[in-house]
């Protein structure tokens, strides 16, 4: 966040003489409620200002949206509240769960809403920023610097290298992803075909050797008629 931006941010916010910061924390959005929530306030006590009730229901509303503050650092989340007495509420970003917004009708024309921040533990919503300028856009840097708190390495890396940087990255590891992917059923076909040739191998092994096996039965068979015709004619010759 550039000076310029800090500044700006103090000023919506007004004076933060109340904000105590740690060293490595800084402010990254600083704001209030929205001034023209005050004009209901306004369309209904200045009827009343006839019998003074109205001036004292728009001092007191005034006095209540001025001197309420909201501030969302790099650690934490501020609200401050009060007009004679001060109470700040501090939320650490690895205590937060969940953050939303609404709008009401109003809300929703002239762009402010309220941001709803829940804990983990928490009974309900335990923060709201009520009735701040653009409750999208604080619901965003919220959540980044609740996201740079929880992966303080990420943060870093995606925060020190262009977005292209890290969107060729994550194209890379996809198409890795891809090829791994691909690679397994080819890797399964070659084993299946190389099993496939070991068997028929085999079989061809054992059929050749059932065959040689008949050969050499078959010369046997025919030496033994040979020598029992050899013994036959020495019988003879001895007669």
């Amino acid at each position: 966040m550039t000076g310029r931006d800090a500044d700006a941010n103090a000023d919506a916010g007004g004076d933060l003489d109340w904000l105590s910061l740690d060293d490595d924390e800084e402010v990254v959005w600083a704001g209030g409620p929205d001034r023209r929530t005050l004009v209901p306030t306004f369309a209904i006590g200045i009827p009343l200002s006839i019998v003074l009730i109205g001036l004292v229901v728009i001092a007191s509303e005034y006095l209540r949206v001025t001197n309420t503050h909201y501030v969302v650092t790099t650690r934490a989340l501020y609200r401050k509240t009060g007009v004679l007495s001060r109470d700040v509420k501090r939320i650490e970003h690895e205590k937060v769960q969940d953050i939303s917004y609404g709008q009401s009708a109003l809300g929703t024309r002239f762009g402010y809403g309220t941001v709803e921040i829940s804990t983990a533990g928490g009974a309900g919503v335990e923060m709201a920023f009520k009735s701040v300028p653009d409750p999208k856009g604080v619901q965003q840097r919220i959540s980044e610097q609740v996201d740079r708190n929880r992966n303080p390495d990420r943060g870093e890396r995606a925060a020190g290298r262009p977005s292209e940087d890290v969107l060729d990255e994550i194209l890379a590891e996809l198409r890795a992803i891809r090829q791994a992917v691909e690679k397994r059923p080819a890797d399964r076909s070659a084993r299946e075909t190389s099993e496939t040739s070991e068997s028929g191998r085999t079989d061809g092994q054992r059929t050749n050797g059932q065959r040689t096996d008949g050969r050499t039965d078959g010369r046997t068979d025919d030496a033994r008629p040979a020598d029992r015709r050899t013994y036959e004619y020495d019988e003879d010759e001895s007669v």
